[in-house]
């Protein structure tokens, strides 16, 4: 069973996404933070990571460094786990390099076919 790491600050956002990827048989983990994140990926490792850009900065603001941070993070890691990014700000990566770390991107709002159909093409 693939294990999957999904990090967003939006409780709403992975409790929908934790539904859909258990329903299609995936062990789904939970990250509310970028800190959260990378001790989950640490302490029980992922087959893949779906994680959004934009979480709270030290103000509290919605910061897409925090994001960016995180990407780095797993590299720095070594964590060889595909990462997924799902944002409703793409350009917040594009043209970063951590855009290299990345396997794919998507703009949210996404269709919960095309989410498991990229979540297939990745694991396969």
């Amino acid at each position: 069973m693939p294990r999957i790491l999904v990090a967003d600050d939006d409780a709403v956002q992975l409790d929908l996404r934790k539904l859909l990827l258990e329903a299609a048989g995936h062990e789904v983990y939970l990250a509310y933070s970028a800190r959260t994140a990378l001790r989950t990926l640490r302490e029980r490792g992922a087959d893949l990571v779906i994680l959004d850009l934009r979480f709270p900065n030290a103000e509290g603001r919605p910061d897409a460094r925090e994001g960016l941070a995180l990407i780095r993070g797993i590299h720095e890691a070594g964590a060889a786990v595909p990462v997924l990014v799902l944002s409703g700000w793409p350009e917040d990566i594009d043209g970063q390099p951590e855009r290299k770390l990345v396997r794919r991107v998507l703009t949210k709002p996404v269709k919960p076919s095309a989410l498991m159909q990229v979540v297939r093409d990745i694991l396969s």
